[in-house]
């Protein structure tokens, strides 16, 4: 009989993994681990750790990811916090996730189970690649396994760093290059040629413009649209042919990027002459973008997990709230999906994720265990 699990102590050795880089060594120790507790997980074609529990309904999946962003910064502990790269993104959520995840026990289906759910089934579904093109969500089956028949469960629950808030909404994210097209011409008579930069007065007010007639989201707020690279002109004494200005948008439900794109480039073309041609593309990527999602406050899931988080922190966090990030949470939607776990994105001293100071605290992950345990107990049981 395996030892019990304490997600401390397999976050002390997750840290310590370099997975910036490669996820293998980081993936062999989750599913080791799982093997250790009784269950049988599977590695798919994409990278992506499965196991599953129970047979009944509703079914819940528990998602986080293993990869982290570079460099790697070196495991330390004290005064009941843990630091290093992975700390808070993610390996701190998969420590509570993955304790749930053992902790559950479907029972028999007869209501005499001595565990924590009784007959719903619960699914573990691990992710590579979330810090750069989400291949492995975007490629996630779950019936790979063999037990599970439909690809879709009834909830899930995204491991992120939320403060052990339940956050169920989410900005997209779309990144894009309008390219600006005229005729080059010598600058002494310009008028014979199509200035393209000029043409971009235009096109940065279609930007600035863009959303003004869009109401704001009533839980994210407004969408934003921000040219962050330009780039035109060949010669200092030549009217320029060519100029491209790179966006980054934040999206708000119920916009998809094939949406975003045909309007923004409407509205730029609309904005410039009639001479300069117009062409707007999404940046190339192997996956969909993650656009933003939304879930219903009265969900299940929300509720549940939302009053555990409350009664394991005495109040002090277990808000229903947006998450400022985009997450791989969208390729869930519009399942009932919520953000949740051990961990803040940022402090009163600056950024903790994805910074050289990224930490956890420990009492906070255990915390997290214990809420998603107990949520689970109400969903399932």
């Amino acid at each position: 009989m395996s030892a019990a699990f304490d997600p401390i102590d397999f976050l002390d050795s997750a840290v310590r993994i370099q997975s910036h880089e490669d996820v293998t060594e980081m993936r062999d120790l989750l599913v080791e681990t799982l093997a250790d507790h009784g269950a049988d997980p599977l590695v798919d074609d994409a990278g992506n750790t499965l196991a599953t529990k129970g047979s009944g309904s509703p079914h819940v999946v528990l998602n986080t990811h293993i990869d982290t962003v570079s460099p790697h910064v070196p495991y330390e502990r004290e005064d009941g916090i843990v630091r290093g790269r992975g700390a808070c993104d993610a390996k701190g959520p998969l420590a509570a996730i993955l304790s749930a995840f053992i902790a559950y026990d479907a029972g028999d289906g007869d209501g005499d189970s001595d565990g924590v759910g009784d007959g719903g089934r619960l699914t573990l579904a691990v992710t590579p690649d979330e810090e750069v093109y989400s291949t492995g969500a975007a490629a996630l089956d779950l019936t790979a396994l063999p037990e599970i028949a439909d690809s879709t469960a009834d909830a899930y629950v995204v491991g992120e760093p939320t403060g052990l808030d339940v956050c169920t909404a989410a900005k997209g994210r779309f990144e894009g290059t309008i390219h600006l097209s005229g005729r080059n011409a010598h600058a002494a008579e310009p008028e014979t040629g199509v200035n393209a930069v000029a043409a971009a007065e235009g096109a940065l007010e279609a930007i600035r413009t863009f959303d003004a007639d869009r109401d704001p989201h009533p839980d994210l707020g407004p969408a934003t649209l921000t040219p962050t690279v330009i780039e035109g002109g060949a010669a200092t004494n030549q009217v320029p042919a060519d100029c491209a200005i790179t966006v980054d948008r934040r999206s708000v439900p119920p916009e998809s990027a094939d949406g975003f794109r045909a309007a923004l480039a409407t509205a730029v073309d609309d904005a410039t002459p009639d001479a300069v041609g117009v062409d707007f593309e999404l940046t190339e990527r192997p996956t969909h973008f993650l656009e933003a999602f939304a879930t219903d406050a009265d969900e299940p899931v929300v509720r549940h997990l939302a009053a555990a988080a409350e009664r394991v922190t005495d109040g002090a966090a277990g808000a229903v709230r947006p998450f400022t990030a985009a997450t791989e949470a969208s390729y869930f939607a519009p399942a009932p999906t919520v953000v949740f776990g051990p961990g803040v994105l940022a402090d009163d001293a600056g950024p903790v994720a994805h910074a050289d100071r990224e930490y956890v605290r420990v009492a906070e992950v255990e915390r997290a265990a214990t809420a998603l345990t107990d949520a689970l107990g109400a969903l399932l049981g």
